[in-house]
């Protein structure tokens, strides 16, 4: 499929843009949904902000709409729930399609699909309860970070140095009531690549003094430093791009995403996950890449827009 360039705001039609929904993600979609939704009046798009608190069926209903902007992070929004509905309902949408969607917004199958194709991701050990716990400390020692598996932004995630500290953050994940999973923890810098029609955006480095990249860290903080450019050499900036790409075509992420990884103490790239709705507030990296690009956040939405237009 490819995106068509759309010449005139109404070329579009009437653009709902749809925000919030009922995830732990809910504070940043509004935001994101906000800034998206001003930048479209902007360029004299006909939009109109839809705030989803329940049935997004329901939401929709109030407006005729030709299409949808998709800024709802999470759950119901982002794992192909939202997708499939507006499927149902023959409304073209920014974003990946359902099946792209369940995956990427799954941690645990994102790193088996990355598995299967032989592309590096930091080994894993499902969590289903306490008396997981040594046998994991067998299989990865520590330390280790603690995941919920189906959340975003860094949510009920934490680091684990000793046996304590992992069933500590077992409960504190299981509080999401989704799979939770420890990830050895990767020693080394991090990366993230965005993606936008196809194509790599300039890759960026993030540097916190947090333990993690958290979400204190990604949305409140002022410490958290952007290196964009990202200090890598030119071939192993375009080494990072390509294999961000890689790894979204594997998972059939169309559209727009971020890729997340890590580039270890060994010099070997290890990717964590991909978005396929990420944030667009003040503190988000898909308009800092952009921006690096020579795309401001108008045109920046405006062609992520275009990707719901495809031929």
């Amino acid at each position: 499929m490819k995106a068509l360039t759309v010449k005139q705001a109404a070329d579009f039609g009437r653009v709902a843009v749809l925000m919030g929904g009922s995830a732990a993600e809910r504070e940043i979609s509004l935001r994101s949904g906000n800034a998206v939704y001003q930048a479209l009046i902007s360029q004299g798009i006909d939009a109109v902000a839809v705030d989803v608190t329940g049935s997004p069926i329901e939401a929709l209903a109030k407006f005729e709409i030709d299409r949808v902007f998709n800024v709802i992070h999470g759950r119901g929004g982002e794992d192909g729930v939202l997708q499939a509905v507006l499927e149902v309902l023959g409304l073209p949408y920014t974003g990946s399609g359902v099946l792209a969607s369940a995956l990427s917004m799954d941690k645990l199958r994102t790193k088996l699909c990355w598995q299967g194709m032989g592309l590096a991701t930091p080994k894993w050990f499902v969590l289903q309860s306490e008396q997981d716990v040594d046998a994991c400390i067998a299989q990865l020692g520590f330390p280790v970070i603690v995941k919920p598996a189906q959340e975003g932004s860094s949510i009920g995630m934490s680091k684990a140095n000793d046996r304590n500290e992992l069933i500590a953050a077992l409960r504190l994940a299981q509080q999401y009531h989704c799979d939770v999973y420890a990830e050895q923890w990767v020693q080394g810098r991090e990366y993230t690549v965005a993606i936008l029609a196809g194509e790599a955006l300039p890759a960026i480095r993030l540097q916190t003094p947090n333990v993690f990249y958290d979400f204190d860290a990604k949305y409140r903080a002022n410490t958290t430093q952007y290196h964009c450019p990202c200090g890598l050499d030119a071939e192993r900036e375009q080494q990072l791009q390509a294999l961000a790409l890689k790894a979204c075509e594997g998972l059939s992420v169309k559209g727009w995403a971020r890729v997340d990884a890590f580039i270890d103490d060994n010099d070997c790239v290890q990717l964590i996950e991909v978005n396929t709705v990420p944030g667009m507030t003040d503190h988000s990296l898909v308009p800092m890449a952009a921006k690096a690009a020579g795309v401001n956040f108008n045109e920046l939405v405006w062609r992520i827009l275009e990707t719901s237009m495809v031929a």
